[in-house]
């Protein structure tokens, strides 16, 4: 096993029951459950589990005191709340967050680029936008100024996905029908007996080059603060500026927060020179809502025929830009899928590509190595600026970042939030931080650029489309759904236990790394050379099959 600050490398082949992340560790990771009594030999150690120590789980090195440093990847990440006998696991009981404060200071970063000859003449096919950007889709967007339209956007979704064949189809209709008719005959009918999860993509669409017709429904635009009305309009224009998307529907009331020229002034202001076909309807300016409806629909119908005609054409690898992102995770996140995606983003960064990393509350611990792996001072200011003003906004409310750990990161392995940050860093690999950007922020500097969103899978992603990713790639080691409406999400599963689980909404099993079968470095060359099929419309990810378009506007208040 090969170890140093940012990266860990477990040989193939290794059948190890415990990891040491960082040599300064005095916990070590479980890689199976280990039962009491077991010993442990490490580095000329031998540790006696004085309980079971499920796998993903932590166990003491040494006999701890209480107020003792608890370290994992080279940093403190907890501190002792009571004697802990050598060979314990770690809990919330016995450990609390805790992280060394951070600052800026000059430091001489040196970044160890990977090797990229194999995918130096690589190319993906994706779609030319006239203002320089590639699209790794080509979508219609329908967008409400204000939640009042959100009926009507559900009524035309209805329609234009069954007609032109981008609904999904599935037989849970026919299991409620085969459920009722048990209980009215009193017999008793099964799950299994009736159900099929697979679903269906239509293969009957006229328009070939349109990959889909998205929708983005939302809460907003009226009712609260103007504050949140006008960041709700820069993240609609951002979806609108999308590379993704070839042209937009626009639905209004008409006396919201939220006016059209509003959102029409912050598109102008992000995009200039901004040439889509995108057609506006106010409901308050139209003789009824039936005739709003199919002036939308038919002008839409034109606007599909327009985008139907531009066609995939190979682009560099350095028109990519990859958000990357954990939800749902695991003890096994932090040394399998986050690095092994770390890696691909390091890959990609060499190739002149850009990465985007979010989740602010998920950096809480793993700030001072942000910091010193900024490009210059500016931006690290930024960044310190962006999380003094987010944690101070959660402190007033009696919450904070060492909040975020959820139940289900807890149960498996993730007992503070500096573990769980510095397990998710990992994910934005080892490259220099080369731009901080506030939410809906465009991404303009190749490399990796650090995003300030909630941890909150949907608001996270939601606001890396908006910076520009044209692709997500999301690590789980507990599974979740979570898509996008026009950045398609790819799921890397930590452990093959879950890949196997959850196979409608896995992609990529990074398991593998786990078990010492790969390395990360091998798992990080497989997912990008995924991107790349995804990027060329070669493969479609789970999600974007199963129309998983969540989206949730930040209102900028406390979310974790």
């Amino acid at each position: 096993m090969k170890i140093n600050l940012f990266r860990i490398t477990m040989e193939s082949g290794t059948t190890k029951k415990v990891l040491q992340i960082h040599p300064a560790d005095n916990v070590l990771v479980a890689l199976r459950d280990l039962a009491k009594g077991t010993s442990i030999s490490y580095q000329e150690k031998e540790i006696i589990l004085q309980e079971n120590i499920p796998a993903k789980h932590k166990l003491f090195m040494y006999q701890m005191q209480e107020g003792d440093a608890v370290i994992m990847y080279g940093v403190l990440v907890g501190t002792a709340q009571q004697a802990i006998a050598k060979g314990s696991r770690m809990s919330t009981g016995n450990t609390k967050h805790a992280a060394e404060k951070y600052t800026y200071r000059p430091f001489n970063y040196q970044w160890s680029k990977p090797a990229v000859g194999k995918f130096l003449h690589k190319t993906f096919n994706g779609y030319h936008r006239a203002n320089g950007k590639v699209g790794t889709a080509n979508y219609w967007l329908f967008i409400p100024t204000v939640f009042c339209e959100n009926r009507n956007l559900d009524v035309i979704k209805e329609v234009l996905h069954n007609e032109l064949g981008y609904a999904v189809t599935h037989n849970y209709r026919q299991f409620a029908h085969e459920l009722l008719k048990s209980y009215q005959e009193g017999t008793y009918i099964s799950a299994e007996t009736y159900i099929d999860p697979a679903l269906h993509p239509s293969s009957k669409r006229p328009f070939r080059n349109v990959d889909g017709i998205k929708f983005l429904n939302h809460q907003g635009g009226c009712g609260g603060t103007r504050q949140d009305s006008a960041m709700l309009s820069k993240l609609l224009a951002a979806y609108t500026d999308h590379p993704n998307v070839g042209g937009i529907t626009l639905l209004s009331l008409g006396c919201q927060h939220l006016q059209v020229n509003d959102l029409l002034n912050d598109l102008k202001e992000r995009n200039p020179a901004f040439d889509k076909p995108i057609y506006i309807f106010e409901q308050q300016q139209s003789q009824s809502e039936e005739e709003m409806i199919k002036n939308a629909i038919r002008q839409t119908f034109t606007g599909l025929a327009e985008i139907n005609k531009l066609e995939r054409k190979p682009a560099p690898l350095s028109e990519l830009c990859i958000g990357v992102k954990c939800g749902g995770s695991d003890g096994f996140s932090g040394i399998s899928a986050n690095p092994s995606v770390g890696y691909a983003a390091d890959l990609l960064v060499t190739l002149g590509g850009k990465i985007l990393m979010a989740e602010f509350p998920e950096l809480c611990g793993a700030e001072q190595n942000m910091i010193d792996r900024c490009v210059d001072e500016a931006t690290a200011i930024k960044f310190i600026r962006l999380m003094e003003e987010y944690d101070s906004l959660a402190h007033r409310v009696g919450s904070g970042f060492h909040m975020n750990p959820s139940p289900g990161n807890i149960k498996d392995g993730l007992i503070t939030d500096a573990i769980k940050s510095m397990g998710a860093a990992r994910k934005g690999g080892t490259s220099p931080v080369t731009d901080v950007l506030d939410y809906t922020e465009p991404a303009i500097k190749p490399g990796l650029n650090l995003l300030c969103t909630p941890g909150n899978d949907v608001e996270a992603t939601t606001g890396k489309a908006a910076s520009g990713a044209t692709l997500i790639l999301f690590t789980t080691g507990l599974g979740t759904p979570t898509g996008n409406p026009v950045a398609p999400v790819i799921k890397v599963s930590s452990n093959t236990a879950l890949a196997k689980k959850m196979s409608d909404i896995i992609d990529i099993d990074a398991g593998p790394v786990v078990d010492g079968l790969k390395t990360f470095e091998t798992m990080g060359e497989e997912i990008l050379e995924y991107c790349i099929r995804a990027a060329s419309g070669e493969v479609i990810p789970n999600a974007v099959k199963m129309n998983q378009d969540d989206f949730i506007p930040w209102k900028r208040g406390v979310s974790l």
